[in-house]
């Protein structure tokens, strides 16, 4: 075989449609855009236009804002934590920061500002663990175990309660 017989396999490629070629192609004159009108033109880009009338997404109101200021947390259940140090892939004996959870491929920190842990699931083992946030029943139940947790942030009912 040569470079030069090379070819794609029959119906890879679709053939262009030809516009504007004559009567006898099918898409001749007017090549299949009708008579006339804005939307015969080149360039009509029509999303969200109701013909004159204003718009729907203008006739609407405007509902809430974004807080550009937003922290975003990546949640880590207790549940995948415990099945995390059964399998050998944390060490429940040293202090679990959250790098070693990334490390582990328990939570993605990538854009996030940190790790937020859930009470979902149940722990039975005594871990020291620091993240950045964690739920009261979090909090609860890895001290109820025997471990210790350190927070960044103060759990939300906490919040609540001072304010």
């Amino acid at each position: 075989m040569k470079l030069n017989e090379i070819r794609d396999n029959p119906g890879s490629r679709l053939k262009s449609k030809r516009l504007g070629r004559g009567i006898g192609s099918g898409k001749g004159k007017t090549s299949g855009k009708g008579v006339k009108g804005q939307k015969a033109r080149e360039g009509v880009a029509l999303n969200g236009f109701e013909g004159g009338q204003l718009p729907i997404y203008r006739r609407l109101p405007k509902r809430g804002f974004t807080n550009v200021n937003r922290k975003e947390y990546a949640p880590l259940n207790l549940g995948s934590l415990e099945a995390a140090c059964e399998s050998g892939r944390l060490d429940a004996a040293v202090p679990i920061t959250e790098t070693a959870l990334r490390d582990a491929g328990l939570v993605r920190l990538g854009k996030v500002d940190g790790v937020r842990l859930l009470a979902k699931g149940s722990i039975t083992r005594a871990i020291n663990i620091e993240v950045s946030g964690a739920s009261v029943a979090a909090i609860a139940a890895v001290e109820q175990a025997g471990g210790s947790l350190k927070t960044r942030i103060k759990p939300k009912s906490e919040d609540a309660a001072a304010g």
